[in-house]
């Protein structure tokens, strides 16, 4: 019932044919004037659902956002963001005042609906939504180009301020942060909106989780490029994410069940991004881009199963190596590990590691296509020997729709944002402060047999404690780090994190590698590879040379302003080295 409430979102616009502004530099053709709109709360209802459309979904361009770091590969050509070697473009679809103008039109227009009797509560809920998006499209631009011209109300060609410099990376956030705070105080909870039947529309608590990750990311960032007063953001962060957390709206997903030798069996993450992870029963999803409810309802669906396959977004060796195994060890230290050698097999390298790996990657035995359960990789779908198993679903690979929603911000995001802040701050966190946040994820894992199948032996992944990382002679920020690499894989973070850590200069230019080159890769009776597989001295396949691959520090932190923005408005300046 609650998919079918949201998508019924979805077909007014498509009946509406809702009005819409052309970029921002042209006249806006609308198919309902402004004058005769604007007369109800339903009508900034229906406004406001156009902004649902454009929260993150899972089309082909946006579940490769990855390939951008050396987490994911596309294997049917290198990515030009991450191998260095894109130029200024004419046009950016990324730099797009579109999604603001409509923001702006509905934050101007809602008081004339509040003139006409409509209910004081309800229009500035709207408004509160139109500022939440208005919020998230202006972050979406500062991650990639730093300050860019604030435009705060629908603007006509004619209005001279429409050709406005560039504002300071602190004046739009300032008004980033002024919105979101506004939308927390006028939207309503999560729970409110599930007996509203309106689940799927932003809370307040998702305003004040987006908040959380807006503040992280600048507070970081101006701490590792050093510029302006980091200490400011990280607060913030910290603040936001302490309430998200004290309103006791959100948990950690979790599926508790008893295996027939007595271990703990949790599928849960799995089930995240799964049917079984939908609506409000979930409580971990705090902003969800929700999709159609099945072929018979399908107003909206996606692909997405299909996009991860056939080369366009690949798991890297370089990502599936951070895996602890199950004594909270990495590969390089724990003695469950065993390097591959002719003897390995594919699915044997998933043994004793992190549940997540098996969640997250395809291995022998998983569900998979119509043709059956997977074996090993496919060369020609899966070319770096690992494919993503998040949102696979048999039946819906065969109907080339799928209706799993898109967590766009869970929980779990909520409290790594939270231990990764502490840390920041204070140079050190607590163990009280770890176990409200990273031991929570990993709490919710299943068991790992480290033993034998005749003599099993299940454990659970220990917690990370300040006497777990001094005792293994680890470091705790790198822990943090790990765990949110592993718990958001493939979520769209990593390339964001390593531009705001100033690491990007260091991971990107180097050689993207591909699983080991496993014997049943040649031997399979079917999927078969090719013996002449570019492999490194290790066996482990080649994907991309690291000479061929570069990151310029001096240019690269930020994207270049598309040309044909510079050229409509000489007040905008380029960014450095572009």
């Amino acid at each position: 019932m609650m998919k079918i409430c949201y998508n019924n979102i979805l077909l007014i616009l498509l009946i509406f044919g809702f009005f819409a502004s052309c970029k921002v530099d042209l006249a806006p053709e609308t198919t309902i004037s402004d004058e005769n709109f604007w007369n109800t709360t339903a009508d900034l209802r229906l406004a406001a659902n156009y902004f649902y459309t454009t929260l993150p979904g899972l089309t082909v361009g946006e579940v490769s956002e990855d390939t951008r770091s050396a987490d994911a590969y596309p294997g049917l050509s290198g990515n030009t963001i991450s191998d260095g070697s894109r130029v200024a473009p004419a046009t950016d679809v990324d730099y797009d005042y579109y999604q603001i103008y409509q923001a702006n039109n509905l934050i101007e227009k809602a008081p004339l609906v509040l003139a006409k009797g409509g209910n004081e509560t309800e229009v500035n809920r709207y408004i509160g939504e139109a500022r939440f998006f208005r919020a998230l499209y202006y972050f979406k631009m500062l991650q990639r180009y730093g300050g860019v011209p604030l435009i705060t109300r629908p603007m006509q060609v004619s209005d001279p301020e429409i050709f406005a410099p560039r504002a300071s990376r602190d004046e739009v956030l300032q008004l980033i942060y002024d919105d979101l705070d506004y939308a927390a105080q006028v939207l309503r909870t999560a729970d409110q909106l599930v007996t509203a039947r309106e689940y799927g529309r932003i809370s307040n608590t998702g305003a004040l989780a987006f908040k959380s990750r807006v503040a992280l990311f600048e507070g970081t960032r101006a701490k590792y490029h050093q510029y302006g007063d980091y200490r400011r953001h990280l607060n913030l962060a910290r603040e936001a994410a302490e309430a998200v957390i004290a309103s006791g709206a959100h948990s950690v997903f979790s599926q508790e069940r008893t295996g027939a030798q007595g271990q703990r069996l949790n599928d849960a993450y799995f089930n995240l991004f799964q049917l079984a992870g939908e609506g409000r029963a979930n409580r971990e999803n705090i902003i969800a881009r929700v999709y159609g409810v099945n072929q018979q309802n399908s107003i909206s669906s996606t692909a997405v199963q299909r996009f991860f396959e056939a080369n366009n977004v690949l798991p890297t060796q370089n990502f599936v190596e951070n895996y602890l195994m199950a004594d909270g060890l990495p590969i390089t230290q724990s003695p469950l590990y065993r390097e591959p050698d002719a003897t390995t097999t594919h699915a044997a390298y998933f043994n004793r590691k992190d549940p997540r790996m098996s969640f997250t990657l395809f291995k022998r035995g998983d569900e998979f296509i119509a043709s059956g359960a997977y074996t090993i990789p496919n060369p020609t779908g899966q070319g770096t020997g690992y494919g993503i198993r998040k949102y696979a679903n048999r039946e819906f690979w065969n109907l080339q729709a799928s209706y799993i929603d898109r967590p766009v911000l869970r929980y779990a995001e909520v409290l790594l944002n939270y231990a990764e802040t502490m840390y920041e701050l204070n140079g050190a966190i607590t163990d009280v402060e770890l176990n409200n946040t990273i031991n929570l994820l990993r709490a919710r894992l299943p068991q790992v047999n480290i033993g034998t199948t005749e003599s099993p032996n299940f454990v659970s992944m220990p917690p990370l404690t300040n006497a777990f990382v001094a005792q293994n002679g680890l470091n705790m920020l790198t822990e943090i780090r790990r765990e949110r690499r592993i718990e958001l894989a493939f979520e769209g973070f990593r390339y964001w994190d390593l531009l705001r850590w100033k690491t990007a200069e260091i991971e990107l230019p180097q050689t993207l590698r591909g699983s080991y080159f496993f014997t049943e890769y040649t031997t399979a009776a079917t999927l078969r590879w090719s013996a002449t597989t570019n492999v490194d001295q290790r066996k482990y396949i080649i994907l991309q040379a690291g000479t061929l691959r570069r990151f310029d520090p001096a240019k690269d932190y930020l994207w270049p302003i598309p040309l044909n923005e510079i050229a409509k408005n000489p007040l905008i300046e380029q960014n450095p080295g572009w």
